[in-house]
């Protein structure tokens, strides 16, 4: 594949509530199955997927929300996660302030952070703005997953911490990124699984 997929959703889609017991059994081996097959990508896959990333993510994202001044909460790669770093420095050079996540307690709390800043290792080991920079409001949510589905469904690692996040800011895009193979028929959801907006994948 040489072009980036971008799956617009519809975030109003409804979800009739499932067996809950059987959801979660559902959820938990399909994070298993998910997790296996992003691990197996090769590293020259995984670099040409960031850079079509970089390309034409930031295309897509320019097209659905004005970008300067536009407060975009990213992450820090974790485990074998799509790298958005390279597109988050694309967002800032296009005019966009950058947030990062700090998790406090269950939730995480976005701060104002560039790249370059001094980081701090949360409780996954995952970098972090320290608990000094400011805290703010995004507009645009970049979010990590393990599979996603067109109705805007996403798999997380089951901690609930975006679906909290999202609940705290419903105003804000929610964007997700993946590789192409972390694409599902469908994804098992909840009528509190907030979906996405848009996602985004380098293949």
């Amino acid at each position: 594949m040489t072009s980036i997929r971008v799956y617009g959703t519809n975030a109003r889609t409804a979800n009739p509530e499932p067996n809950l017991d059987a959801l979660q059994q559902e959820k938990k081996a399909l994070r298993r199955q998910m997790s296996g097959r992003r691990d197996a990508l090769p590293p020259e896959a995984r670099a040409q997927a960031v850079a079509r990333l970089v390309e034409k993510g930031l295309r897509a994202l320019r097209d659905r929300q004005a970008l300067v001044g536009a407060i975009v909460a990213g992450y820090m790669p974790f485990r074998s996660e799509i790298d958005p770093l390279p597109l988050m420095q694309a967002l800032a050079d296009a005019g966009a302030r950058l947030a990062l996540p700090r998790m406090e307690g269950e939730h995480l709390v976005l701060h104002a952070f560039t790249l370059g800043d001094v980081l701090v290792a949360g409780p996954y080991g995952i970098l972090e703005p320290p608990l000094e920079a400011p805290v703010v409001t995004p507009d645009i949510i970049l979010t990590p997953l393990l599979a996603f589905d067109t109705k805007g469904g996403r798999l997380g690692y089951g901690k609930g911490f975006y679906d909290r996040l999202f609940a705290r800011h419903p105003q804000a895009m929610r964007v997700g990124l993946a590789f192409a193979e972390q694409a599902v028929e469908k994804v098992p959801r909840a009528a509190h699984d907030a979906p996405l907006h848009l996602v985004l994948t380098g293949g």
